[in-house]
C-alpha cells in the first residue's frame, strides 16, 4: 500500500534551488539549507533527494481561494482586491501555535494526515486561469509555508505576471539570499512573520532570530514590497521590551513598512494561552508609533481596534483608506500615490 510520503513524491518535479554536494544535495530554498542525503528528507518533509537530484513539490495545490488581499495580510497592496490563493503542503518550522496546523505539518505530524483528501492536481496555467475567472488582480502563494515550494510558485508566477496580475508570497521569512534573488523578477510583495524577538523562542518554532531579520532586510533591499506581521500571543512574545524591540528593528529597515499586531486565539497545541485582548493590540499598535513606524495596524478583532484598522496619512493624518475587517469601504489614496490633502506620497503598490 502506497504511504503518504510515496503519494507526495509522486507529485514532484527536479528542483533546481540547490547545489550539488559530494555526499548529498543541498538544498537552499530556506535558511535551514538542508544536506539531503539520497533518498532522504530535508527538515520541511517535502523536498526530496531522488537518485542524486532534489526533488520539490509541483502540480497540485491542497487549497486555492479567492479572499481579500487585507486577509493574508496585506494593507499597502492593491486594496481592496482579491487574491487568488493557493497553498501546498509542508512547513520549515513547527509551530505549536500554528493555525494552518493541517497544512503544514504533513509527514511531521500523524495527526495532519487529513490534509492530503484536499490535494487537487492542477498545471500552472489551470491556478492562473481560475484566478481569472474569480477576478483576480493577485496570486498568492500561502497557507503553507511557501518558501519550501518556490519552483511550484515561480512556474505560476511567469504566466500570472504576463496576464498582468500581481504576486506575493505570505511567510515565515527563513529565507535565503537565494531564494529571494530567485523569486525577485516575479514576486511584487512579501508578507514576513515575526514571531517574536527572542532566538531562545525561535530556536523552539524552529528558525532563527537572525535570519528573519535578515530576510526582512534583504527582501527590501531588492525592492520587493514588504509588509511585517507579529501574532501577539500572550506569555510569549507580549511583553513591553519585546514589542519595543519588534517595533524598532521593523523601523531600522524603514518606517515606511507596515507592521500588523495581531490577535492569538488558542489552537494545535498551544491552547494554555488566552485570547490575546484589544487592549493589548491598542498597546503594541502605539509601541510601534512611538517607535517612528508610520504605518501600524492591528488586526484578527474587527471592528474592535478603533482607528487601527485604517491607512492615514503620515503627514496630514487624513484618512486614506478605511476598513472593517476585509472590506475597504473607502480608498482616497490618489493615482500618484499620494495623499489628496497635501500631496505626501503614500508608500506601497497602491494601482
Amino acid at each position: 500500500m502506497e504511504t503518504n510520503a510515496q503519494f507526495l513524491d509522486r507529485l514532484t518535479q527536479p528542483a533546481w534551488i540547490y547545489e550539488e554536494e559530494s555526499n548529498g544535495v543541498r538544498c537552499l530554498a530556506c535558511a535551514h539549507q538542508c544536506l539531503v542525503l539520497p533518498g532522504k528528507r530535508g527538515v520541511c518533509k517535502m523536498r526530496t533527494n531522488k537518485d542524486g537530484v532534489l526533488h520539490s513539490p509541483w502540480g497540485y495545490v491542497a487549497a486555492m481561494n479567492a479572499d481579500p488581499i487585507e486577509k493574508k495580510p496585506f494593507m499597502h497592496f492593491l486594496p481592496g482586491s482579491l487574491a487568488l490563493t493557493f497553498g501546498m503542503l509542508g512547513c520549515n518550522f513547527h509551530c505549536d501555535f500554528c493555525q494552518n496546523w493541517v497544512s503544514s505539518q504533513t509527514l511531521r505530524d500523524p495527526a495532519s494526515a487529513s490534509a492530503l483528501r484536499y490535494i487537487r492536481e492542477i498545471q500552472p496555467e489551470g491556478v492562473v486561469a481560475a484566478a481569472e475567472r474569480a477576478g483576480a488582480k493577485v496570486i498568492a502563494s500561502s497557507y503553507n509555508e511557501p518558501l519550501i515550494t518556490t519552483e511550484w510558485a515561480i512556474d505560476i508566477f511567469n504566466i500570472a505576471q504576463e496576464k498582468g496580475m500581481r504576486c506575493v508570497y505570505v511567510s515565515n521569512g527563513f529565507a535565503t539570499e537565494r531564494v529571494l534573488k530567485a523569486l525577485q523578477p516575479t514576486l511584487d510583495g512579501l508578507k514576513i512573520d515575526l514571531k517574536c524577538f527572542s532566538d531562545e523562542h525561535y530556536r523552539t518554532l524552529g528558525g532563527r532570530l537572525e535570519q528573519v531579520c535578515h530576510t526582512i532586510q534583504f527582501a527590501h533591499d531588492l525592492g520587493i514590497w514588504v509588509e511585517v506581521v507579529s501574532l501577539v500571543i500572550p506569555d510569549f512574545n507580549d511583553s513591553t521590551q519585546e514589542l519595543w524591540q519588534m517595533a524598532e528593528f521593523v523601523r531600522s529597515v524603514s518606517a515606511d513598512i507596515p507592521w500588523h499586531v495581531t490577535a492569538f486565539y488558542p489552537t494545535y497545541h498551544h491552547t494554555s494561552a488566552g485570547r490575546t485582548p484589544p487592549e493589548t493590540l491598542q498597546l503594541a499598535a502605539e509601541i510601534g508609533q512611538e517607535a517612528g513606524l508610520q504605518y501600524v495596524y492591528a488586526g484578527n478583532l474587527p471592528g474592535r481596534v478603533g482607528s487601527l484598522e485604517n491607512t492615514y496619512c503620515p503627514h496630514c493624518q487624513s484618512l486614506l483608506v478605511k476598513r472593517w475587517g476585509y472590506r475597504v469601504e473607502e480608498n482616497c489614496v490618489t493615482d500618484e500615490n499620494t495623499c489628496p490633502q497635501c500631496g505626501q506620497v503614500v508608500a506601497g503598490v497602491w494601482h
